[in-house]
C-alpha cells in the first residue's frame, strides 16, 4: 500500500506571477513561478516522490521499479503515462496557441497530442479567456490575420469565473487570460504551436518562436463546440476523468474510496488540510499538496476539510 506525495517541478514562463509560491507553497522556479508540473513523467520534468521508501526518485524510476501494473489495466492502451497535471498561475495573457491531435503529433513529433480541460481555481472580475472562433474563418484569412495581428477580433472571447470549467480538444485554438489561476489536465505532452505573443521578449531579449505553418496545418477553423459537463463528473474523456471532492470539515469531514486495479489516482488538494489513511500510513495533506495512488492500491480514507480534484484513466 502506497500514498505518494509528489513535488512539483515549476516553470518560469514570461506571463507567471507568485501565487503558486506564496499560496500553494510551491518550489520558486525563479523571479516569476508560472507552472507547476503536479503528476508528470515527461523527460527531464518528472514529478519527485517526498515520502516512503522512493523518497528522492521519480515517478518515472518507480514505475520502471515497479511496473506498468501500478498504473492499471485501463493504462495499457497508452504507449506511454498518458496525463499530465499542472498548476497555471497566468499574471498576463498567454500565447494564442493550438495543440495538434494524436494522429498528427506522433507522425510529426514523435509524441502525443493534447486534449486538456481546465478547472478554473480563481480568477479576477472580469476574467476571459480565448476558445476557438465566433464564426468559421478560411485558412487564408487566418494566416492574413497572424500577419497583421487582428486575430483577436473573430476569437470567442469567453468570460469564465472561480469554479468554472473549460474542455479544450485538440486542434482547437486558444489562450489563457491575464488573472487566471487553473488546474490543467492534459494528455501528457508538451507540444504548443504559438501564432500569435503580443510581440513579448524573453528574458533575453528575444521574440518567442512562432510555430505558424504547423499552426495553420492543423487548427480547426470553425466555432469551437462548448462541451457540457459530464455529470457525475467535470471532466471525462477516453485521456482522463476527473473529479472535484469538497469535503466542508463541518458537515462531511470525511470520504472513503477504493483504488482497484483499473486505474491509478492521482489527487491535488486545492485547499484545506487534513490526513490520508490506508492500512499502513496516514500521510498529512495541505492545500497545493498531490499525491500519486497506484492502480490496485485498495480502500483509503480521507479526514478533514478541502476541495481537491481526483484524476484516473
Amino acid at each position: 500500500m502506497a500514498v505518494l506525495k509528489l513535488q512539483a517541478p515549476t516553470k518560469d514562463y514570461l506571463w507567471g506571477g507568485n501565487r503558486l509560491v506564496d499560496e500553494f507553497g510551491k518550489r520558486p522556479a525563479g523571479d516569476v513561478t508560472a507552472e507547476s508540473w503536479e503528476l508528470s513523467c515527461y523527460p527531464g520534468c518528472e514529478s519527485v516522490i517526498e515520502n516512503g521508501e522512493f523518497a528522492g526518485k521519480t515517478l518515472t524510476d518507480y514505475i520502471n521499479e515497479k511496473g506498468k501494473d501500478v498504473l492499471g489495466k485501463n493504462c495499457e492502451k497508452f504507449r506511454d503515462f498518458p496525463i499530465l497535471i499542472k498548476l497555471i498561475d497566468a499574471r498576463k495573457d498567454l500565447s494564442l496557441q493550438v495543440h495538434p491531435s494524436d494522429d498528427y503529433a506522433l507522425k510529426k513529433e514523435g509524441q502525443y497530442g493534447k486534449t486538456e480541460m481546465w478547472y478554473i481555481i480563481d480568477a479576477k472580475d472580469d476574467a476571459f479567456l480565448y476558445y476557438g472562433f465566433k464564426r468559421e474563418i478560411s485558412k487564408e484569412e487566418f494566416r492574413k490575420r497572424i500577419e497583421n495581428q487582428t486575430l483577436t477580433e473573430v476569437l470567442n472571447a469567453y468570460p469564465v469565473s472561480k469554479g468554472d470549467v473549460v474542455f479544450i480538444e485538440a486542434d482547437t485554438l486558444h489562450a489563457i487570460g491575464e488573472g487566471i489561476l487553473l488546474a490543467e489536465i492534459q494528455e501528457n505532452s508538451d507540444i504548443t504551436y504559438r501564432v500569435y505573443d503580443y510581440g513579448r521578449r524573453d528574458k533575453n531579449g528575444n521574440l518567442r518562436k512562432l510555430h505558424i505553418e504547423k499552426a495553420l496545418e492543423v487548427t480547426d477553423l470553425f466555432p469551437a463546440k462548448k462541451v457540457p459537463r459530464p455529470e457525475p463528473h467535470i471532466g471525462n474523456c477516453k485521456y482522463f476523468t476527473v473529479d472535484k471532492v469538497n469535503l466542508s470539515g463541518r458537515i462531511m469531514n470525511k470520504l472513503s474510496g477504493t483504488v482497484d486495479e483499473n486505474s491509478f489516482l492521482h489527487i491535488l488538494f486545492l485547499s484545506g488540510e487534513g490526513e490520508i489513511k490506508n492500512d499502513n500510513e496516514d500521510v498529512r495533506f495541505k492545500k497545493g499538496d498531490s499525491f500519486f495512488i497506484p492502480a490496485g492500491d485498495g480502500n483509503y480514507e480521507i479526514c478533514g476539510e478541502c476541495e481537491a480534484l481526483f484524476t484516473y484513466i
